[in-house]
């Protein structure tokens, strides 16, 4: 890569970064516990991957979840949870380095096409979901706060997990893909932002 087009994926990268930052403000939809659906916050982060490749993708992500993580610790009052601190060292890679940190591999899916666009993005939310998956039944199980869902899935942690955390990724990934359907139907953002015919 040359020196001018290494300067425009980094200027590029930074603005994306920025631009999912403040749309994971807007959020449409809150769990209690953690978790939120928002505009799309996640798209601008795929996009670098898509456009760059999984090695500028996954530089973008990992710098969007360091955000995060700070975003977690302001806003959702992680280190007031009462967690160990092997929970909190648990929590902070699982829930946010590796949770977000693994959208940049979208970018192994950009010369599918279209179609590959659409995997890659539900492959990626689908390692994020596994990644909060693994959280919430290692370690938040034993926690009376959260029996959220009521006593149903008390004791049944793998299955409490997968509910709620599906509550959330779940419409987050259908909202994206919607958007992102819309995006490529405008040939502009089609040619020049995802580099499709």
């Amino acid at each position: 890569m040359k020196s001018v087009e290494k300067t425009r994926a980094l200027v590029e990268s930074a603005c994306m970064v920025a631009l999912a930052t403040v749309l994971s403000f807007i959020i449409i939809w809150y769990l209690p516990l953690g978790g939120t659906v928002t505009l799309c916050s996640m798209i601008p982060i795929c996009v670098v991957g898509l456009r760059y490749g999984a090695k500028w993708g996954l530089g973008t992500s990992f710098t969007y979840a360091v955000l995060q993580l700070f975003i977690g610790i302001v806003r959702d009052g992680l280190l007031g949870w009462g967690l160990t601190p092997l929970m909190l060292c648990g929590s902070i890679v699982l829930d946010y380095l590796l949770a977000y940190g693994l959208l940049g591999l979208v970018g192994l899916f950009r010369r599918l096409g279209e179609w590959g666009i659409y995997v890659g993005v539900s492959a990626v939310f689908a390692l994020r979901l596994f990644c909060h998956f693994v959280s919430g039944f290692i370690i938040f199980q034993y926690l009376d706060q959260f029996e959220m869902l009521g006593k149903t899935l008390s004791g049944r942690p793998v299955l409490y997990s997968l509910c709620y955390n599906g509550m959330y990724m779940v419409p987050e990934l259908v909202l994206s893909l919607v958007v992102l359907v819309i995006l490529l139907r405008v040939p502009f953002v089609r040619k020049r932002i995802f580099n499709l015919q």
